[in-house]
């Protein structure tokens, strides 16, 4: 049985201070990228059920380098075998471009520091990321330490970090985190980083990194974009610090963590691909880098080849990516309801008919192809719930249909019944085939045969020889045009009666192979509308066919209804 009464605020708001009014609220978006640090292979790693072997991570190295992370926390090298061989094969092998930074994680203790400095030796440039845990729960359940005594412990490890860093080789850089921070007093964090300032001493050439990362989140977003705000007005040497922040996802809330981390003054942030980490993972940088990049916003990583990352991450993590994960998932750009299809592909015919530099499509709230996505399988999509729009625009795009606006209606209708009926999504080749098999050159229980077109004056008289349910017939029609002669041939030499209310005509494609297309909409003898299409490489070949497929198919309905077969 659910309890709530064990439960209360676990977060600690920054002290009131009397005029102070917050700034990050009055920004409405972020301007600017910050830096961007992938922790995948640390804490992303750390939480796999079954951690990446060294292959595996050297793989994902070199994709986080052709994303363009220039910051990447490589590992917990005194952690173990695998995470002190993979750090040395990224130094020993001259894995680390000019312009990328490794880091390292390592707790506030002695030895661990020491074997961390041990791992790193001849890292062309490596950020020493140190911390300790300073939260209330953690001070009197944990350690049992008063608040002096965990501060001593931060400035011990800022005092051996700095010390090793001037023995041993490597161009080192430093972060400290005050671990928990969510759960800590802001102003008791602000005095440990603080402490351990004094001991490193940063410069605006030689900054220091202060990570208060969402341990755990324990407070919505705004509350945490305080604490950011507060404590970053508080740092000492703020002009040689780089404030960064490491959401994890515990109330679903990472990425709004980290962008109201930014407006309140945030200039990093740690990260995971796909929001992997520690229980509900960390922020997810693929959803915070295209937020920005959605709003204009230069991120400096490339997600254009979206499925590829998909591919790497899910092979050597053994994790799926979400069918719903923004901008990555396999159905976040698939629209089956209709009337999203019908916007969407009116969106995009208005973006070629205006040539549209602005991408304001509706339902897409960036284009698919800029990640690596095809409108031909993860946009439109055909189901039960899909509408005229959504098999028009596919019909069209993927195939070179232009079907009559009147027509658009029924073969939707059509689609969704055949959908319904499997109970399963039609794929754009299933509607292509579909599509043909019930409209397009219908030849029976009608099948023409021959014909010709004769002009006498300002008529036409058309001689044709058809097949009607296997008797041979001659026919002759005189009319204004060519379909009115032929129907007029047709009437007036079997028992049919119709009437032609829509015709439409054009190139199926481009170049000397191109075939014509012809939609025919007849009133048959019951009064009911019934389309047919003809394609030939002849246009008035292609037009005796689609009556004729529209004629069989009243025909065959009729004769359904009747019960004849």
């Amino acid at each position: 049985m659910m309890d709530a009464t064990k439960y209360h605020v676990g977060y600690y708001p920054p002290p009131v201070e009397p005029g102070h009014v917050y700034e990050w609220p009055q920004k409405d978006h972020i301007e600017k990228a910050p830096a961007w640090c992938s922790v995948d292979l640390r804490d992303g790693n750390q939480s796999l059920i079954v951690p990446m072997n060294l292959e595996e991570k050297l793989e994902f190295y070199d994709m986080l380098i052709r994303i363009g992370f220039k910051e990447i926390e490589v590992g917990f090298p005194a952690a173990s075998e695998t995470e002190y061989d993979f750090l040395r094969a990224l130094i020993d092998g001259n894995r680390i471009p000019n312009d990328v930074t490794v880091q390292v994680l390592t707790q506030c203790r002695d030895h661990i520091i020491r074997k961390t400095f041990e791992a790193v030796k001849g890292a062309p440039r490596a950020i020493i990321h140190f911390y300790n845990s300073t939260s209330v729960a953690q001070r009197e359940q944990v350690f049992k330490k008063s608040k002096e005594e965990i501060k001593q412990i931060a400035v011990d490890g800022a005092k051996l970090v700095k010390k090793l860093s001037e023995e041993y080789e490597g161009n080192f850089l430093f972060e400290y985190s005050p671990e928990s921070f969510t759960g800590t007093e802001p102003e008791y964090a602000v005095e440990v980083c603080n402490a351990v300032l004094d001991v490193m001493q940063p410069t605006p050439d030689r900054p220091m990194i202060i990570n208060l990362p969402v341990t755990v989140e324990m407070s919505m977003p705004h509350i945490y974009a305080n604490q950011i705000e507060w404590c970053s007005k508080h740092l000492k040497y703020r002009d040689s610090v780089i404030l960064s922040t490491h959401p994890h996802n515990d109330r679903g809330c990472g990425v709004a963590d980290a962008e109201l981390a930014v407006l309140a003054g945030a200039q990093r942030i740690e990260c995971c691909l796909f929001g992997n980490g520690e229980r509900t993972g960390n922020v997810d940088i693929i959803t915070l880098a295209m937020n920005m990049y959605s709003m204009g916003v230069d991120p400096q990583l490339d997600f254009s080849d979206m499925p590829h990352i998909v591919d790497v991450y899910e092979q050597v993590t053994r994790m799926k990516v979400g069918y719903r994960q923004p901008y990555a998932g396999q159905l976040v750009f698939a629209a089956f309801s209709g009337s999203h299809q019908d916007a969407i592909a009116k969106g995009m015919h208005y973006r070629e008919e205006h040539d549209e530099k602005q991408w304001t499509v509706p339902y897409l709230p960036i284009d698919p192809r800029d990640v690596g996505r095809v409108y031909e399988t993860d946009v439109i999509r055909i189901n039960s719930q899909s509408g005229k729009g959504g098999v028009a625009y596919m019909l069209e795009e993927y195939y070179g249909y232009e079907l009559p606006i009147d027509m658009r209606e029924e073969i939707g209708y059509f689609m969704k019944g055949i959908s319904d009926e499997q109970h399963k999504e039609l794929l754009p080749n299933e509607v292509r085939d579909l599509f043909e098999k019930e409209y397009r050159n219908v030849e029976a229980p009608f099948t023409m045969e021959d014909f010709h077109f004769a002009r006498e004056g300002e008529n036409f008289i058309c001689t044709l020889r058809l097949e009607a349910d296997g008797e041979r017939i001659n026919a002759v029609g005189t009319g204004n045009g060519r379909l009115d002669a032929l129907s007029n041939a047709l009437r007036n030499n079997t028992s049919v009666k119709f009437d032609i209310m829509d015709y439409k005509e054009h190139s199926l494609s481009k170049g000397s192979t191109s075939k014509a297309v012809s939609y025919v909409k007849i009133k048959d003898c019951r009064n009911l509308d019934q389309w047919g299409v003809g394609i030939h490489e002849d246009i008035i070949t292609s037009s005796v066919l689609a009556l004729f497929s529209a004629l069989n198919r009243a025909l065959k309905q009729r004769r359904a209804q009747e019960g004849k077969g």
